[in-house]
């Protein structure tokens, strides 16, 4: 077995091969030993001298023999998941995917945005039952669209909402940064952002802070009429309190692409409201996520190499 430059663990997401990723590393770095564990017996052995090895995850086991590792490279965006104690004593940064899902995951929320204010939903349903009737329908334009985290994702979904001409509110943790929004505000002020909402979406991590965000007290401030995107994750809403909300109108349509519990039960009531539209947690699949992420991955390795700084590091 060789000593790898780079080392990718066994890996699939969104049907898309780890040969994929492994081309896109030896594009934009042609002169490194890119190698991919096929077995797990494989990536024992070519982790021994490996220096970046980039992959969901990495046990003990495996940590104790890299003996050359200086970076893992986590391919997903959160590393909740990872023996972070055990890599800091290893002195082995971390990294992750963060920025990777800006472009598709903010195409998926304006695709839901505009389906919502069109109701294209009601449109399918008479296709599909060959009814021509005519149908009211919403705008963007001039609309009041609140993003509720202001990571790479909820600043992606800003810049595509600039060209509809709408009015827009971020809520984060830290209001004193700023971000692209019109005004920004922090999570203790969420009200006053819900409350003057034609839209709300959800692109915030799930924390301690965000479990159960939009409660029933939230769906009451919420207007009647405004809408919900969720791409963050299931837990920031109380799914209980979303179906009350839903059975007494008191919020205008929901478009999920994750839920509380998820896969979401066949028998759930969520499945049953014309003005719901769910999707199985596929918002961030694109052809080209491993492209993306070889290009970070690829620029850290550069970075090593020549002693510059790590993106998106997180440990």
């Amino acid at each position: 077995m060789s000593e790898p430059d780079v080392l990718l663990l066994r890996q699939k997401i969104h049907g898309l091969s780890v040969d994929e990723y492994a081309d896109a590393m030896r594009e934009w770095l042609p002169d490194a030993d890119i190698a991919v564990g096929r077995t797990p017996e494989e990536e024992r052995e070519l982790i021994e001298g490996a220096r970046v090895v980039a992959g969901f995850n990495i046990d003990p086991e495996m940590l104790d023999r890299a003996e050359n590792l200086e970076l893992f490279a986590c391919s997903y965006a959160g590393t909740g998941h990872l023996p972070m104690k055990a890599l800091e004593e290893a002195g082995v940064a971390v990294t992750n995917a963060s920025g990777v899902h800006g472009p598709n995951i903010s195409e998926y929320v304006i695709g839901a945005l505009i389906s919502l204010a069109r109701n294209f939903p009601r449109a399918a349903r008479q296709q599909e039952e060959r009814v021509w009737q005519s149908f009211g329908s919403q705008e963007l334009y001039g609309s009041t669209i609140t993003v509720v985290g202001m990571g790479a994702i909820g600043q992606a979904v800003v810049d595509r909402l600039e060209p509809f001409g709408v009015d827009t509110i971020g809520v984060r943790y830290t209001p004193e940064k700023g971000g692209p929004t019109d005004e920004v505000l922090g999570f203790d002020e969420i009200h006053d952002a819900l409350r003057r909402s034609d839209s709300v979406v959800l692109a915030c991590p799930l924390t301690d802070a965000t479990r159960n965000l939009l409660d029933d007290e939230a769906f009451k401030t919420m207007s009647a009429d405004a809408n919900l995107v969720n791409i963050a994750r299931g837990g920031v809403v109380d799914t209980d309190a979303l179906v009350r909300a839903l059975r007494g109108n008191a919020i205008g349509a929901a478009f999920l692409d994750v839920t509380d519990p998820e896969p979401l039960p066949a028998d759930h009531p969520l499945w049953g409201f014309d003005n719901v539209r769910i999707t199985p947690h596929n918002a961030g699949h694109s052809p080209v996520y491993f492209e993306r992420l070889a290009d970070i991955v690829a620029g850290n390795y550069e970075a090593l190499e020549e002693g510059g700084e790590i993106e998106n590091r997180v440990a």
